[in-house]
């Protein structure tokens, strides 16, 4: 903690001085539910090419043809979505639950289910596979995941958030002494939720390349706000753009694109983005 404590100090005199202007944006996650299968945007506009999706099954219903599930109701437009500039490449999503406890409880069985997910794909460009399982620190079983990431197939990501405050050494120290080490993290900042500010979030990043390597961590940008009376809201232009800055040199992820990131404030960061040089 002391070593966290100094770097805090050291890192708040510096932060304001960092750059304001939005980086480019890898990708946007979308989260499929039956009050959501259609989603759209103007994202491309912010360099996004990637889309992960959180899941292809929840709670036991595939959003896919033949996932070995019962289907939903109605089944997202794939052929659609895979022609999106925003979609060029897919991260997708295996099973999950839509209660993290109930998850955490059942990843054998979503394991499982995940296999049988992952041989009916949609016809996107999958370019990586994710496992929605969350871990955090106070998830004291997550180890046990191990064995079952090692039957799911590859790329694989997994996400992780830090809400016990345990410090990024520690989150990556213990993220090391059990994920497979072909598994990448997506880390979850924290910021939309007011856990902690975007340039701690940013330290986290860089303790956990440092252990993990450069290439296994994305970063999480949450793209929200609490609301009065509960809730969550857009983040505003002003809100957004400072946190995203912080994030530079990161592949960043938009969280979550079809629910928080609109068309307007899409066209908003994208004019804050460094333009190239003219010939």
């Amino acid at each position: 903690m002391k070593r966290l404590a100094a770097w805090l100090a050291c890192a708040a005199l510096v932060a304001g001085c960092a750059t304001t202007t939005v980086p480019p944006i890898e990708g946007v996650i979308w989260q499929p539910h039956n009050d959501m299968l259609t989603p759209s945007g103007n994202w491309e506009q912010l360099g996004v090419k990637r889309l992960l999706v959180q899941w292809t099954a929840v709670d036991g219903t595939s959003f896919v043809e033949n996932g070995g599930l019962p289907a939903a109701p109605k089944l997202p437009d794939w052929p659609r979505i895979g022609r999106e500039p925003w979609a060029r490449e897919v991260i997708l999503g295996l099973a999950g639950r839509f209660n993290e406890k109930n998850a955490r409880g059942a990843i054998a069985e979503l394991a499982e289910q995940s296999q049988r997910v992952a041989q009916s794909k949609p016809p996107v460009n999958v370019v990586g596979w994710y496992f929605p399982v969350e871990i955090d620190p106070t998830w004291s079983e997550a180890k046990n995941l191990a064995p079952l990431l090692k039957a799911l197939p590859r790329p694989l990501w997994i996400s992780v958030y830090d809400s016990a405050n345990i410090g990024p050494y520690e989150l990556a120290e213990s993220l090391a002494s059990w994920l497979p080490p072909d598994v990448g993290v997506f880390f979850q900042d924290g910021v939309g939720v007011h856990a902690r500010e975007a340039y701690v979030a940013k330290h986290y990043a860089n303790v956990l390349s440092a252990k993990l390597g450069r290439n296994r961590v994305k970063l999480i940008a949450e793209a929200f706000r609490p609301k009065p009376g509960g809730g969550f809201r857009p983040a505003t232009l002003e809100e957004l753009k400072p946190q995203l800055a912080q994030y530079e040199g990161y592949a960043i992820y938009l969280f979550e694109g079809p629910h928080y990131v609109t068309p307007e404030l899409t066209k908003q960061l994208a004019s804050q983005q460094q333009l190239p040089r003219s010939q």
